[in-house]
């Protein structure tokens, strides 16, 4: 699915009179946020079996 330019500015103009241009600088910085956040979790995910590997072996060899 090509999504041209010409949609990319009729999605922006529908979003600009839904929510008006004070509010749009708002969702913009609470998406990035969200986005943030979203990567974090999921490092944390990526990172968690290793960590809990490492532990069991620690233990195992105590």
């Amino acid at each position: 699915m090509n999504i041209g330019w010409q949609e990319i500015l009729l999605i922006l103009l529908i979003v600009l009179l839904l929510f008006g241009a004070r509010k749009i600088p708002d969702l913009a910085r609470s998406l990035g946020k969200g986005i943030k956040e979203f990567k974090k979790g999921m490092h944390e995910i990526e990172s968690s079996p290793d960590n809990n590997k490492e532990e069991r072996e620690k233990k195992d060899k105590l």
